[in-house]
C-alpha cells in the first residue's frame, strides 16, 4: 500500500477509537440501567424500598339538619386487626375514615376548637346510629355484648371526622382488660382528646392528626411527638368521639 493511502488508514482507525472511547465514558452504549458503565441506580431505584404513601382521606357529606340511617357493609365482609398488644383497628376495606368538608385548617376556632364545644351540634341521635351499630356488628361479626362495644367514629367528631358517613364508623370491640358488661373500655377516646387539644394549640395541623388516626389510632401520638412511647391509657373523653 503507498505511504499516503496507509496514512489516511491509520488515520481513520484512529478516529474510530476515539469516538468508542468517548461514548463509554460520557455515558453512551451501555446505561446504568442496564448494568453498564456506571454503577448509579435507575431513576425509579431509589424509590424502590421507601413506603407506600397513605391514600387521601374521602370527604363525607358533612354535617346535616337530619341524618338518614346509613347502609352498612354487608354481613362478614369486615375483619378486625389487631396491634402486637391486642388493641383492635378496624378494617381498612370496610372503615378507612372520612373527613367532614364543614371543617378546615382555616376555620378551627369557629368549629372543633370553637369554646363551648362543637360535636353536640352535629352528632347523629342515637336511636339511628343504634340501627347502624347493630348492622356494622354483622358486617365486623362482632358477637359480644352490644353494650360492651363502642361504635366509634375512626377520625373522631373533635377532630373533623364527618358525622355519619359508614365509611367513618365501625364497632369497636373491647380493648384489653376489659370487665365484661362494664361497657366500652376505650383508650382511643384519649387519644382523640390529646390530638384536639394539640390541633388547638398549633402544635399540629389538622391533616396530620385525621391521617395518624386513620392510619392507626394506637401510634397516632407517638408519631405526631405528642408522646414519647407506652401504650395510650383510658381517660374521660373531652369533647366526645
Amino acid at each position: 500500500m503507498p505511504a499516503p493511502a496507509r496514512r489516511a488508514a491509520l488515520a481513520i482507525a484512529a478516529a474510530v477509537l476515539l469516538a468508542a472511547a468517548a461514548g463509554c465514558s460520557s455515558g453512551g452504549g451501555r446505561t446504568a440501567k442496564g448494568g453498564g458503565h456506571s454503577s448509579a441506580p435507575a431513576a425509579g431505584d431509589a424509590a424502590a424500598g421507601a413506603p407506600p404513601v397513605p391514600a387521601a382521606i374521602v370527604t363525607g357529606p358533612g354535617p346535616k339538619s337530619s341524618y338518614d340511617v346509613q347502609p352498612q357493609p354487608a354481613p362478614g365482609s369486615c375483619h378486625y386487626r389487631y396491634t402486637a398488644d391486642k388493641q383492635p383497628l378496624p378494617d381498612p376495606n370496610c372503615t378507612p375514615g372520612a373527613i367532614s368538608p364543614a371543617v378546615s385548617q382555616d376555620n378551627l376556632k369557629d368549629t372543633i376548637c370553637k369554646q363551648g364545644g362543637y360535636t353536640s351540634a352535629i352528632r347523629p341521635p342515637a336511636n339511628l346510629t343504634g340501627k347502624e351499630k347493630a348492622e356494622n356488628a354483622k358486617s365486623y361479626g362482632y358477637t359480644g355484648p352490644m353494650g360492651d362495644a363502642e361504635y366509634d367514629h375512626l377520625i373522631s367528631l373533635q377532630l373533623g371526622g364527618d358525622p355519619n358517613d359508614a365509611r367513618n364508623l365501625w364497632i369497636q370491640p373491647p380493648s384489653p382488660g376489659h370487665v365484661p358488661g362494664k361497657g366500652p373500655n376505650n383508650p382511643k377516646d384519649s387519644v382523640e382528646t390529646h390530638l384536639h387539644t394539640a390541633i388547638c394549640k398549633g402544635q399540629i395541623t389538622l391533616a396530620a392528626a385525621q391521617q395518624a388516626i386513620a392510619t392507626d389510632w394506637t401510634t397516632a401520638e407517638v408519631k405526631l411527638g405528642i408522646r414519647a412511647g407506652g401504650a395510650p391509657t383510658p381517660e374521660a373523653d373531652a369533647d366526645g368521639d
